[in-house]
């Protein structure tokens, strides 16, 4: 890429916003020019907006403490004329972010989205780039309906699915047909550090609002066409999940039981894990993991202390296939809930944008 592209931040000083800004620096290909958050925080430097509540484990680049943080909203016309495109990682009711998101996206600036408001809009394509790579032909539909020549919305899906979704899609042509998962999620997902979420140590909730829900739903998206303009999901596999909070600070397991139509042999199922590749993979965009996918051979395999950070979190780590005595087989899965979940998996949406020229510079 001859120029880099400049990147607006929405949702800067939460800690989706805060992933972003430290996979931002010294990008290849993105230049994070402007940050903006809620009107809290309008007006502040960035380092005296977040004091005290830096939620990442490393530093906060220098990069950004110096930056003034804008009101997406009140600052509208400011963060438009100065952005090729935005992430957005926003905290609010969901009508108010699709209201936000609708808005930028008219006035010709691409979002690429970390939340789930326009999951669900037909012809706004969620995508994991190793999956479904061919869902952003229906950008152009989405266009058409707002009204741009450059403006649309493309949103990754939730971070429950990515430690089994990866694995299932790997297996399609075996035709799974159902998978019951139970996700042990870290409390990073919730936005909290053990610091703010003390009940959390030495505990587990089974319950997490609304994750059930996606993750039983969302992988049927991702496996569904393009038709007339909308995707139309999958029906196929029928999904059960169950999701419990616990006391780990990032990295989500699944427990996955899987039956097929076409039962394969083991020795097939890890030969399709080990050699599967993605169009980021062939188009080795910066973000995108060497291997998506790791199969790990010890019986006590995938950990989140060994594991989490395989391809600097972009990966997903396997372990434990075997065959078992109610379903075909069983095994568990492993990924970064804010890397490849969250603020990863868009920074590589945004990638493959920029590859495929659906985001390009704003002419001056």
């Amino acid at each position: 890429m001859d120029k880099k592209l400049k990147v607006g931040i929405l949702g800067a000083t939460g800690m989706v916003g805060q992933r972003f800004i430290t996979l931002l620096e010294n990008h290849p290909w993105f230049e994070v020019v402007l940050l903006a958050a809620s009107g809290r925080s309008s007006g502040k430097l960035y380092e005296e907006a977040v004091d005290g509540r830096w939620k990442m484990s490393c530093d906060m680049p220098e990069y950004v403490k110096k930056m003034t943080v804008y009101d997406m909203d009140k600052d509208f016309d400011k963060i438009n004329s100065e952005v090729d495109f935005v992430f957005c990682a926003v905290n609010m009711p969901k009508d108010q972010i699709r209201a936000l998101e609708e808005k930028y996206a008219k006035a010709e600036t691409p979002v690429v989205s970390n939340n789930s408001a326009n999951r669900w809009t037909p012809d706004v394509p969620m995508v994991v780039p190793e999956i479904n790579p061919e869902h952003l032909e229906v950008i152009e539909s989405q266009k058409k309906r707002l009204g741009t020549k450059r403006g649309f919305i493309c949103v990754k899906p939730n971070c429950s699915i990515q430690s089994y979704t990866p694995a299932i899609h790997a297996l399609r042509e075996f035709e799974p047909k159902l998978v019951v998962a139970t996700t042990y999620q870290a409390i990073s997902g919730a936005g909290k550090t053990f610091a703010q979420w003390p009940e959390m140590e030495h505990n587990i909730i089974p319950f997490i609002s609304g994750e059930e829900e996606k993750s039983e739903k969302e992988p049927l998206r991702l496996w569904g066409q393009v038709k007339d303009g909308v995707i139309v999901p999958a029906t196929e596999p029928t999904i059960s999940c169950q999701c419990l909070r616990v006391p780990v600070l990032d990295g989500h397991t699944a427990a996955v039981f899987i039956n097929f139509e076409k039962k394969p042999s083991k020795e097939q199922i890890l030969e399709k894990w080990r050699s599967f590749k993605g169009l980021p993979q062939e188009l080795e965009l910066p973000s995108a993991p060497k291997n998506f996918i790791q199969y790990l051979e010890e019986d006590d395999r995938p950990q989140v202390r060994l594991d989490v950070n395989y391809e600097n979190g972009m990966g997903v780590s396997i372990g434990r296939l075997r065959e078992d005595s109610v379903f075909d087989y069983k095994f568990v899965g492993l990924s970064h809930n804010t890397l490849r979940g969250a603020a990863g998996g868009a920074v590589l949406i945004a990638e493959l944008l920029a590859a495929k020229n659906y985001i390009t510079p704003k002419q001056a």
